[in-house]
Order: structure tokens, then sequence, then C-alpha cells
């Protein structure tokens, strides 16, 4: 099975990269290529006989997409985007790569016929939803995004379902929670503060809290974040009929909760590395997104979360990406 990862050089991409490798096959069938773009060069694993391909391009350049395809890779895991504060602060970039670059890569998909159909698994967002919303947001509930990434997202969501339904493509969107905690530095994203307030303080280093601790969210582990991943590109699609994308479960936990959670696994001197610096922009977008959710679609289907706690993502953290340490 020939295996292509769009944006598999972000944080998610090199996980999952890692999860095949370990694996070694997909759905019961071995891997026999992996391909991985990325518009900044993807690490090569080392270290494995899987051939590996390495391609550096701009997904959203016109014409850039069909040689990605041209191979036919029976899998794609569709990740490249940029984030939410960068596509709400660069409106024609965020059009130009996470909705323009999409639709060049299923026309491509498109362009090849002959009866290629591969499953395309898509990372959408939970931002398609927008306030109001109700305690709860179910499967139903109706895209009223309230920001460009949000609308670029539920868009593409719209184009995967209905070339699936032509038949052009096997697609399934999974509208992922925010991932937290998420390793490395901080980025443009807006929600980067759920992670920054767990990771920077885990490594000894102040983190901005830009909001208020009664601010609540909906969140997954890195690993968790994989394993829908790997689930969605290996399940039997026609389960889901007509309806192709779908929210993830997750952990419905306020930044206060995430604080206390901290301070149980780490202690309170590690929970004295947050300071509280109001900023009224950020404050605003958060005000704008969900919550909570039901995912009871997503469970009878097969999806299935790696924590029952935040707690559970803080260990999960510590163990995965910082060798089961922590500076006290």
């Amino acid at each position: 099975m020939h295996i292509l990862i769009l944006g598999a050089a972000g944080m998610v991409g090199r996980k999952l990269t890692e999860r095949l490798l370990r694996d070694g096959q997909l759905g019961g069938r071995d891997i026999s290529k992996l391909t991985l773009q990325d518009v900044v060069a993807p690490m090569k694993p080392a270290g494995t006989d899987i051939p590996i391909a390495i391609v550096t391009s701009d997904f959203a350049d016109p014409g850039t997409a069909a040689p990605l395809v041209a191979a036919k890779p029976e899998v794609i895991f569709h990740l490249a985007a940029i984030v939410s504060g960068e596509a709400e602060a660069e409106f024609d970039k965020g059009y130009r790569i996470n909705l323009d670059g999409t639709r060049f890569l299923i026309d491509a998909i498109r362009a090849i016929g002959g009866g290629y159909k591969p499953r395309l698994v898509f990372t959408s967002s939970i931002a398609v939803f927008g306030a109001p919303f109700p305690d709860k947001i179910g499967d139903d509930f109706f895209h009223t995004p309230l920001t460009s990434y949000g609308t670029q997202k539920s868009i593409c969501e719209l184009l995967i379902a209905d070339y699936s339904r032509k038949g052009f493509l096997d697609g399934i969107g999974i509208r992922l929670p925010t991932i937290c905690v998420r390793p490395g530095t901080p980025n443009k994203a807006a929600s980067g503060f759920f992670s920054n307030i767990i990771r920077e303080p885990l490594a000894g280093h102040d983190a901005v809290l830009p909001v208020s601790d009664d601010v609540r969210h909906w969140h997954a582990s890195p690993r968790s974040a994989v394993g829908f991943l790997v689930h969605a590109a290996t399940m039997d699609a026609a389960a889901m009929g007509a309806r192709r994308n779908l929210s993830m479960p997750g952990l419905s936990v306020t930044v206060g909760e995430q604080i206390a959670a901290l301070a149980r696994v780490a202690g309170n001197s590690v929970t004295a590395r947050i300071k509280r610096v109001p900023d009224p922009v950020i404050t605003g977008i958060v005000a704008g997104w969900p919550r909570d959710f039901v995912t009871d679609r997503a469970l009878s289907l097969g999806f299935t979360t790696a924590e029952q706690s935040f707690d559970d993502i803080i260990r999960i953290h510590i163990e995965d990406e910082l060798g089961g340490n922590f500076v006290r």
C-alpha cells in the first residue's frame, strides 16, 4: 500500500509517520511506500525498510497536486493547512492554502479517472461551528463559522462530501479537537495558549495565559489524533452514508481545570510559572469557539480516545515528549 501524507513536517504528520512505520501496515495491508510532502522538507525517518519519498513543495500552487497523486496512492492523509490565527490575520493566504490547495488536490484525483478512488482523510476542525451554541454540539448542529479558518474548513468538508458522492474519491473529514499538549514551540494558532500553559511550565519556563480561567474548550492528545487518523483510513466508509464529516471524541475542560490537573500531576511550583496577561483579541476569538460535544456517532463508528481525563493528557505529554521527566 502506498500512502501519501500532505503536511508531513507538522506535529501530527510526524507522529502519524512514526505510527505507520512502527506498525508497518495499515488496515491489515503492508505499507509498500510512504510519500511525505510539506512546504518545508519533512525529516526522512531512519531505520526502516519501507521506501520513503520526500517531496518539498507548496501543494497550493497550481500544478503541484497532480504529480503528488500521479502514482495513485491508495490512502492520502491531508493534514496541510495554516493555523487559525494565521488564517485570520492573512486572509488571502488562508484561502489559498486551506481552500484552494484542497480543491487542487481533489481535482487532481478526479482527473486521473480510470476507477482510481483513494481513501482521503481530511483533518477538519471544530472551528466549523460558531456561536451561539447548545450546551453540547452534535453532528447535526449547523455550520456558522465565525472565523476565516472555520469557513475554509467548512467549505472543504462540503467539497469532500460531494466528490465522494460523485465517486471521484472516498473521503472522510474528521473534526479534530484542539490538540493538547502540542510539543515544540508556540505557533500562530489562536488556541496555542491551551498547550503553552502546560508545556512551558513543565519545561521550566513561564507561560502567558491570555484568557480567564473559566474559558471552556474541547481537547484531545496528539496520541488520540493519530489514532483518529488511522481509524479513518481503515474503517468501512459505507457505515457513514452520505455524511462524510464528523466530530471526534475529546474532553471538555475549563482553563482552570487544566491548571488544576497540572497541579495534581506536577505540583504547584510548576503551575506558578503561569502568568495571567489578558489579551482582548485572543479573548474575542475564543468567545466564538465551541466548548463541548456529543460524539456518539464517532464512538459508534469505532473512534476512541487515549485519555479519560486532562490528567491523562498531561501524563501522555510527559511520557511521549519529555521522557517521563519535567522541571519541578
